[in-house]
């Protein structure tokens, strides 16, 4: 419901419905369980898709207080079922405004509690309904406490959401019988079908391009999986986007003739691109076009220049990530999606490190000493409160002139 400044309180809102705004009544829902690998089973209500007996993935979790619609829709979470440790869910609604992508690919989505009703001028539905509409099987009423220091104890698990009437021990079958992460390469499952020029939407009042008035850069835009505040960033910094597909090849990238190339986020397993990284090898020995990659793109570009990548145990998700600038000593409070880490040791010499975790001490930038190549394994394009990493959009935007 979009708010009318116009009318009155009372005049906005049922106030005989306001109790049913944001979920179902919990006499039209269902016991559901969601069941882990290692037979750990915690018991809850389903809400969202109910029409979809069970959904399987990797289950994870992330720190963040809000942006529930972003992390549904961000194509990294692919495969994932996803857990929130804020213990209330739902309460400021869903918007269209708010997507990162066209729909959902969390797989499934776990809360300890979805609020019984939303209240925000922006909202258009309630997390429930927005969860049914896109087909995401989802649970509350979870002891999401329990579960995070498990996962963190023990992992990240494969586990299996489900609200059928089997028993614990058929569903922890099938939950075992999940593919791993490590080895999949989910980027041809996200990415765009085929190539199209980026133009902003007119529906984001926020949107000013900078440096109007002056030629643009045309930048190709490799889609792993990519996030919308990436594109709108890219553009709002002045460069011309044209996004292809995570299978392009060297040659349909350079008939574009770019000013430069950005490798965008995803999901899976890095090592598992095997394509995309021959195909960087051989752009980069062209030397010519300078290239930004962030976090799947970071991980990419790590193994085309020699590296290795490994999975962590429970991975970084959350807006609160602690990343030390080496450079310039300052320190970015950053948003981060990802479960595997570039191996430093294995980068060669001509790489520098630029960015490291103050959590864990992991690889979270590099540059190129003698190219116009760098990464980040965070999202700058985030925002999580500060903008202090919107420095590495501007860093891009002079390498290519």
């Amino acid at each position: 419901m979009k708010w009318n400044p116009g009318k009155s309180c009372n005049e906005q809102m049922d106030l005989n419905s306001i109790a049913t705004n944001g979920r179902k009544l919990e006499s039209t829902r269902k016991p559901a369980r969601i069941v882990l690998e290692n037979g750990a089973v915690l018991h809850g209500l389903g809400f969202g898709a109910l029409d979809v007996p069970r959904t399987t993935g990797e289950v994870v979790f992330t720190t963040s207080i809000t942006g529930y619609q972003e992390i549904l829709t961000d194509p990294s979470y692919a495969g994932q079922i996803v857990t929130m440790t804020n213990p209330l869910m739902g309460n400021y609604g869903a918007t269209d405004d708010d997507l990162e992508s066209a729909y959902p690919f969390a797989s499934g989505f776990v809360v300890r509690e979805v609020a019984e009703r939303y209240s925000n001028w922006r909202a258009e539905e309630s997390l429930d309904r927005f969860l049914e509409r896109n087909g995401v099987l989802a649970i509350e009423q979870v002891d999401t406490r329990r579960l995070v220091r498990m996962l963190r104890s023990e992992g990240a698990m494969r586990g299996i959401l489900s609200t059928e009437e089997l028993s614990d021990a058929e569903l922890l079958e099938a939950a075992r019988h999940t593919p791993q992460m490590a080895g999949l390469d989910l980027t041809k499952g996200v990415t765009t079908k085929e190539s199209y020029d980026y133009t902003p939407s007119e529906l984001s009042p926020s949107f000013s391009r900078r440096g109007q008035g002056v030629v643009s850069p045309h930048v190709v835009v490799i889609d792993y999986g990519i996030k919308q505040n990436i594109l709108r960033k890219l553009s709002q910094h002045g460069a011309r986007l044209t996004v292809m597909p995570s299978t392009t090849t060297l040659d349909e990238i350079l008939e574009q003739k770019p000013d430069g190339i950005f490798l965008s986020n995803g999901p899976g397993d890095p090592d598992a691109v095997k394509d995309t990284i021959a195909m960087l090898k051989h752009l980069i020995k062209r030397e010519e076009q300078p290239i930004f990659g962030i976090c799947l793109g970071h991980q990419l570009l790590s193994l085309a220049l020699g590296g290795t990548t490994y999975k962590l145990k429970f991975g970084h998700r959350g807006a609160n990530h602690p990343v030390k600038n080496l450079i310039s000593e300052k320190i970015e409070i950053t948003s981060q999606n990802h479960g595997f880490a570039v191996d430093w040791k294995t980068m060669p010499k001509d790489c520098e490190l630029t960015h490291l975790n103050l959590n864990d001490h992991t690889v979270e930038g590099f540059r190129h000493m003698k190219l116009p190549i760098f990464a980040v394994q965070y999202h700058p394009e985030a925002s999580p409160g500060p903008h202090e990493s919107d420095y590495l959009f501007t860093q891009f935007m002079q390498a290519m002139k």
